[in-house]
């Protein structure tokens, strides 16, 4: 799928919006009706049990990585209003895409490996879209190379999170949001740090530091890991045997992009 037909270069009012077939209509609707009850979170400990709520499948929850749909419906109901458009630039299995579409605003989701064709296919660091575009940004980008998500060798998760590369490549997908993210508008940047072969990589603060260049932090969310390989009682024993700890949480950094007018020369 070319991401022309989605309107990149052309006026806003073009971008996102996309024909929806009538299975796909049917599924927003029901998408509706599941999230307009859906209580916003009001502290910044977040736990969802279940990775959609309802009845209704937001994305596949059979993909491994799978962002869990009330982190997006949190995002998108606080930051944006109907018709705004959304762009998540690592789509993975199109959670981004279901929720925000089941909200009514408008989305674009691009991938390396798209995994349905209404995601397109595009490296997260080029993104086809003007600058200051983008109502909400939303990434959920590998945290190393312990999943195969791509055969690409453009993937990032084809770096481990040690590797110097690994964190520049991240940085040039934060430079792209940046500069198509409208000034005072939010990105949400889901990260989780790293335990492995007897070494922590504090991942997390890593990137915050890294995106603190760019962005104006708002706050810093823990979101409850659940559905992971590594959460079965067979690790749980390896981790107290064996001294170390399993992860559980993630990080949801959620910060906003300066006025140029007001923020010049702040992140220089």
């Amino acid at each position: 799928m070319n991401a022309s037909k989605y309107g990149a270069g052309l006026g806003l009012s073009h971008m996102g919006a996309v024909a929806l077939s009538k299975s796909d209509l049917y599924l927003s609707l029901k998408g509706w009706d599941a999230l307009r009850d859906f209580d916003l979170e009001a502290t910044t400990l977040w736990d969802f049990p279940a990775q959609s709520p309802g009845s209704v499948e937001f994305g596949d929850h059979h993909f491994n990585g799978v962002t869990p749909a009330g982190i997006v419906t949190n995002l998108v109901r606080r930051y944006t209003r109907p018709g705004d458009l959304v762009v998540d630039a690592l789509a993975g299995s199109g959670t981004t895409l279901d929720v925000a579409r089941s909200l009514g605003r408008r989305v674009l989701a691009f991938d390396l490996a798209p995994r349905r064709p209404d995601i397109i296919r595009n490296d997260a660091r080029r993104l086809p879209l003007p600058d200051d575009s983008v109502d909400l940004h939303f990434a959920d980008p590998p945290y190393s190379d312990n999943i195969l998500y791509s055969d690409d060798p453009a993937c990032l998760g084809r770096a481990g999170c040690r590797e110097d590369s690994f964190l520049e490549s991240l940085e040039a997908v934060a430079r792209e949001i940046h500069r198509t993210l409208k000034p005072r508008h939010v990105l949400g940047w889901l990260i989780s740090d790293e335990y492995r072969r007897g070494r922590f990589t504090p991942l997390g603060f890593q990137t915050f530091e890294m995106l603190a260049k760019y962005f104006a932090p708002m706050d810093v969310v823990s979101v409850v890991r659940r559905h992971d390989r590594s959460a079965n009682p067979m690790w749980e024993h390896r981790a107290r045997r064996y001294g170390f700890y399993l992860r559980g949480f993630k990080y949801l950094f959620i910060l906003r992009k300066p006025d140029s007018r007001v923020a010049e020369g702040v992140f220089e």
